[in-house]
């Protein structure tokens, strides 16, 4: 990775990886979808959840409904997460995460678990854990022999773009994303957020929800993977709400391949798909295949990408 080498189309270059990127190793990361669909009930979809493991370590980005079952189903347990990381505030990106940590809990998590997420996350999990399962955290306490307190397992790290964190396996890196930014809301007030994990010579990007924007770049830029939010095929776009949406919230299939192509993705992977019928699922790959010429993948959920 090459900070200095501009991305097209007038954008900022990239500002990531540098001669502390962790390089060159050549083992495998796992990134495993387990929910790629949107707050429009879809059978098929749970919602918004991901997880990157790292030479045995497990990190989770965004904890939306079914983020639990879905990991148990991949043989995974949630007291094995070495991190979590909130891309933004919407429902069905966090809907689970009290459920999470307490299911990691009860069934015997001791090691504390470190949250980062955009500002406001640490409100979120004190009204989770004060009021929301006060009663069953006090009930636990009581009632059960060698409980550690989950307040006490539990930090909230609450961050802006940069470098969040890192050890001698894998870094984080977070950058401010638009989803919805440019369409009246302050990032004061509505602050989301996409990281670049960089591991083993690799790099992913995480997109959250947004639309195309410079810091979507700085984290896409020459990644060997980008996780991209892909909410509407073009042919769908009829109304001015569809228009208000593939415009400032969330990006739609042309934009997609766009983002991909510019900033020379190896493999892009669709998620936060709406439902759709075959046809427009071909025509949101048509879409995409316009300017975009690498591996594309439409995931699904349980999907399992090696990187």
């Amino acid at each position: 990775m090459r900070s200095t080498v501009p991305v097209g189309g007038g954008r900022s270059p990239p500002a990531l990886g540098g001669p502390n990127c962790i390089r060159n190793r050549g083992k495998v990361i796992q990134v495993i979808l387990l929910g790629t669909g949107t707050p429009i009930l879809d059978p098929a979809r749970q919602h918004s959840a991901l997880l990157v493991e790292i030479q045995g370590e497990k990190l989770l980005f965004d904890a939306g409904r079914g983020v639990t079952s879905q990991m148990v189903r991949m043989g995974l347990l949630p007291q094995q997460i070495n991190a979590i990381f909130i891309t933004h505030h919407h429902y069905d990106h966090i809907g689970n995460l009290g459920e999470f940590l307490l299911t990691a809990w009860h069934n015997g998590r001791k090691a504390p678990v470190t949250i980062y997420g955009p500002p406001g996350t640490g409100g979120i999990v004190n009204a989770l854990f004060d009021q929301v399962y006060a009663r069953d955290i006090a009930f636990a306490l009581s009632t059960e022999i060698g409980m550690v307190d989950i307040r006490k397992l539990v930090q909230v790290k609450e961050i802006s773009s940069g470098l969040i964190c890192e050890n001698d396996k894998w870094r984080v890196i977070a950058e401010y994303v638009d989803h919805g930014n440019n369409s009246g809301l302050s990032r004061e007030n509505w602050p989301c957020l996409g990281y670049r994990v960089e591991a083993e010579g690799k790099t992913i990007a995480i997109s959250g929800d947004s639309v195309d924007c410079d810091g979507l770049d700085r984290i896409a830029y020459g990644v060997d993977c980008l996780i991209q939010c892909c909410y509407l095929a073009e042919a769908e776009i009829t109304t001015p709400a569809f228009e208000h949406v593939a415009q400032y919230v969330i990006a739609s299939s042309s934009q997609v391949g766009k983002i991909a192509a510019r900033n020379q993705v190896k493999k892009l992977v669709l998620t936060h798909i709406r439902p759709k019928s075959e046809a427009l699922m071909r025509s949101m790959k048509e879409d995409i295949r316009s300017t975009y010429h690498g591996d594309l993948l439409v995931g699904e959920d349980l999907m399992v990408i090696e990187v």
